[in-house]
């Protein structure tokens, strides 16, 4: 693969992009709702207690920056542990296609395309396939350990603290609904159940988009049958993967409770960092389409401080600091793709061809 080409699937693709205007104005519009609200919540804890407690942070920013490459590189080593034999993707290649992937984050609707994107930064010689197949695995194994984690950050707010009726009612909410959908997603896996193949051919069956259906049906059980036969073949690193996939996490917390003992005039504890970091990352899946979490981040995250004991200023702060990080890992990412000759439009461009790659007729 030549610097500046990202993916042979790709490289003949000219036709107009299916992201349409209407797309992109969604897309503008919800991020400048998160700028507004950003300021808002910004205005509201005062901009000149924030900046105080970020100048307390001071050097402390680069263990905060060090442990967000720690859990990008826990994506990235999972990542290749789901990448099964012949094929081997190496270490360095992974955690570059994942900081170039996240990168897009910035841009209105990057959050949709960031993941896609990343199978077609990798440089080792793999086939297309195998790399999504290895990512879709990796996703679900991240997806079970979010799972765990939001559930037991509900159960522990639930427990530990008297709750406003409107945030008992979420927290309850969030842990029914991963009550729910865990032992379902066990089931499918256990069960090796065709759920998306299956409904994508009784759709088809039924003269639902059957030409469309009849280019995508055939990727979709090989993907599945990847993802099934890794579960077959791989009982051990199963819990192996699950296990470093909680590891994000954990820093996670740790990173919340090292930034919130510089910030903060109320002592932090590992149970009301865990209780933050739980929260974030339900807000991190629910609004992954505003870029950085703009203004849901500080809302979300001020409103639970002040639950929890702490200052919504504190609440607004450790958001900032969180964000700050994520640009700066963000900033490398962009770098790197410059450094291959990509801009940010190209990567959003070619991550969309794949996507449309995937869900076209194959030729034979």
């Amino acid at each position: 693969m030549k610097t500046g080409t990202i993916s042979p699937l790709t490289e003949a693709k000219t036709g107009k992009s299916k992201i349409t205007k209407k797309h992109t104005a969604i897309g503008i519009i919800f991020t400048v709702l998160g700028i507004m609200l950003f300021a808002y919540f910004v205005e509201k804890a005062g901009p000149g207690e924030i900046f105080n407690g970020i100048r307390r942070l001071g050097l402390g920013f680069l263990i905060i920056f060090a442990l967000g490459g720690a859990r990008q590189a826990v994506h990235a080593v999972c990542w290749v542990l789901s990448c099964e034999p012949p094929y081997r993707l190496r270490f360095m290649d992974a955690f570059k296609a994942r900081l170039m992937g996240e990168s897009l984050n910035i841009l209105p609707l990057g959050g949709v395309l960031s993941e896609p994107s990343k199978p077609l930064f990798i440089r080792d010689p793999i086939p297309m396939t195998a790399r999504i197949s290895a990512l879709a695995i990796e996703n679900v194994f991240y997806a079970l350990s979010v799972a765990l984690f939001i559930s037991a950050g509900a159960i522990a707010l639930l427990l530990s603290f008297p709750l406003p009726k409107s945030l008992r009612y979420a927290s309850i909410g969030a842990l029914v609904a991963i009550v729910v959908i865990v032992p379902i997603g066990a089931l499918v896996i256990r069960k090796q159940l065709r759920f998306i193949s299956g409904a994508l051919a009784f759709a088809g069956n039924h003269g639902i988009a059957q030409k469309k259906i009849s280019g995508v049906l055939p990727r979709a059980r090989t993907i599945e049958d990847r993802i099934y036969g890794f579960y077959e073949r791989n009982h051990a690193r199963f819990f192996l993967i699950l296990a470093i996939e909680m590891c994000f996490h954990l820093s996670g917390v740790v990173d919340g409770y090292i930034t919130l003992s510089f910030i903060s005039a109320v002592a932090p504890t590992l149970l009301t960092a865990f209780i933050l970091e739980s929260v974030n990352r339900l807000i991190n899946v629910v609004f992954k389409f505003v870029p950085l979490r703009a203004g849901v981040d500080e809302g979300g995250t001020a409103t639970l401080a002040k639950v929890l004991g702490f200052s919504t200023t504190t609440g607004v702060t450790l958001a900032i600091v969180r964000k700050g990080r994520d640009i700066c890992w963000v900033a490398i990412g962009v770098a790197l793709l410059v450094h291959r000759g990509i801009s940010l439009r190209a990567a959003a461009r070619q991550s969309e061809d794949l996507v449309e790659d995937l869900s076209s007729p194959m030729t034979p």
